[in-house]
């Protein structure tokens, strides 16, 4: 036999009742509160870098005194320079070519000493980087070009290809070959970008420096 009155609640019946007024004061939250909420969800996320930021983080290494250091400078006196430089999309790679350009005759290099080799397209670089490369007549070598996503997977071949072939050229000929190729989804992040062309020349003619440098240590 039942030891309740017909009608009266059982502690079941009861901790629902608890249950479903809880749910009902979660769902009458304000909708400032609601706003506030988010809003701190929001600024705990991690800061990230801008999109309009161009330059990787720089830093110096700290090296102590009493280690040897090989360390090549950005200096272009005396130096011969190749330049392989796509034609395809020619509005974003003649900026980044003046870019380059420009910042050869900062870094001390001559006009005369300066050599630029046009080619159809990015996937042509490696290649041309390689034969100037062989020649041995230059310190270093900059490649530049440009490749904008498109709605194929065609970007992804083309900017993978250019850059794995653009190191093989510098692993197997021994000469610096600086990767200039912009690999954007638009064209307006190229435009922001053009400065490349300067970053890749002070690259280069930095690792040639100091390819110098070791060569000169090793025949002492």
């Amino acid at each position: 036999m039942s030891e309740r009155w017909p009608g009266e609640p059982t502690k079941l019946d009861e901790l629902d009742e608890v249950e479903e007024g809880e749910v009902e004061e979660e769902e009458e939250l304000p909708a400032s509160e609601e706003e506030e909420e988010e809003e701190e969800e929001e600024e705990e996320e991690p800061l990230l870098r801008s999109p309009g930021d161009q330059q990787h983080a720089e830093g110096e290494l700290d090296i102590p005194d009493d280690i040897n250091v090989i360390e090549g400078e950005p200096d272009g006196t005396r130096r011969g320079v190749a330049i392989v430089a796509s034609r395809y999309n020619g509005e974003i790679t003649n900026k980044l070519l003046a870019s380059a350009l420009e910042e050869l005759a900062e870094a001390g290099v001559r006009r005369e000493a300066i050599t630029v080799m046009p080619v159809p397209g990015a996937v042509e670089l490696p290649l041309a980087a390689m034969a100037l490369a062989k020649t041995r007549r230059f310190a270093c070598v900059v490649a530049l070009g440009c490749v904008v996503r498109g709605e194929t997977p065609h970007f992804e071949f083309i900017a993978s290809e250019a850059a794995s072939g653009l190191q093989l050229a510098a692993l197997e000929t021994g000469v610096p070959v600086a990767f200039g190729v912009l690999t954007v989804d638009v064209v307006e992040q190229a435009e922001a970008r053009v400065t490349k062309g300067a970053e890749a020349v002070r690259t280069a003619l930095e690792m040639a420096d100091a390819f110098a440098q070791l060569r000169a240590s090793a025949s002492r």
